[in-house]
């Protein structure tokens, strides 16, 4: 996220290993497919029922109960189809559809929508939390990060509880489901682990500090971006590569998330949104 999040936070060290690199699959490369603009400090995407994109945005800050936060609705070729297809949010950020359901984490609740027709549902508050930041659906039940508590939520029959705490969890950010785990990035030491159901914390790979969206790479791999403007490839051993660097112009790369071979990424700054295909 932010800048000013280091502030918050103070920075956490993991050590890991790795592995022969023989054997591996090429790094790939990112190839821009198309740009869309006109979002307001955009942060999290999501896929629709109809296979549309939700883009969510936060409309400034991070932290502010302002009121001025939505979702937009974008096609899979980057046109603008509905530009407040849910509204009166506040920072809303990461999101996740289930059960016909959009969740939205939005600072210290997660909101829910319809997610066919944008109607609001409810609002969730998650106990003690500070900095709600991604969604996703792990084993049919719903995930949420919280970057400030080191915590990771579950939502069940409209309940939040705390599923995990742990201090290497410092600025937990992007979650994502790979399988029996859940993968998961931090901000503060740019480590990405893989957790087990039980709550088992495994480090995968390290140096993407402030670390946001995670994808799985078709034919191994994983992508992670790192939101002050860089994407990096991680391969099936633990060895990251920097794939792209858009610090210097004042890009973010926010909360990447992965389709196929596509690649959707929401740049808070300048508020556009660019969707990348993955080539070997």
């Amino acid at each position: 996220m932010r800048a000013w999040f280091a502030a918050v936070m103070a920075t956490a060290g993991v050590a890991g290993c790795a592995a022969s690199t023989a054997d591996l699959p090429p790094v790939p490369q990112l190839e821009q497919a198309w740009v869309a603009d006109g979002f307001s400090s955009p942060e999290g995407v999501a896929v629709a029922p109809d296979g549309s994109y939700f883009i969510s945005n936060v409309g400034g800050e991070g932290e502010t109960k302002d009121g001025d936060g939505y979702i937009s609705k974008l096609s899979p070729d980057g046109t603008l189809i509905e530009p407040y297809f849910a509204a009166k949010l506040n920072d809303p950020k990461g999101m996740a559809v289930k059960d016909g359901v959009l969740y939205v984490a939005d600072i210290d609740e997660v909101v829910t929508f319809d997610a066919t027709t944008g109607e609001r549902l409810a609002a969730i508050a998650a106990p003690e939390s500070k900095f709600l930041n991604d969604v996703t659906v792990w084993n049919d039940t719903v995930y949420v990060s919280d970057s400030v508590t080191s915590r990771i939520y579950t939502i069940s029959d409209g309940k939040a509880e705390v599923w995990l705490e742990d201090e290497r969890l410092a600025g937990v950010n992007g979650l994502l489901p790979e399988g029996k785990h859940l993968l998961t990035v931090t901000m503060n030491s740019g480590t990405l682990y893989r957790i087990s159901k039980g709550g088992s914390i495994t480090p995968v790979a390290l140096g993407m500090k402030d670390g946001d969206g995670i994808g799985i790479v078709p034919g191994g791999g994983h992508l992670v971006s790192a939101w002050p403007g860089e994407i990096f490839y991680v391969n099936p051993h633990g060895k990251e590569t920097k794939l792209l660097d858009t610090t210097a112009s004042g890009i973010f790369q926010n909360d990447l998330t992965m389709f196929g071979d596509t690649v959707v990424v929401p740049n808070w700054e300048p508020g556009t949104v660019t969707a990348w295909r993955v080539v070997r």
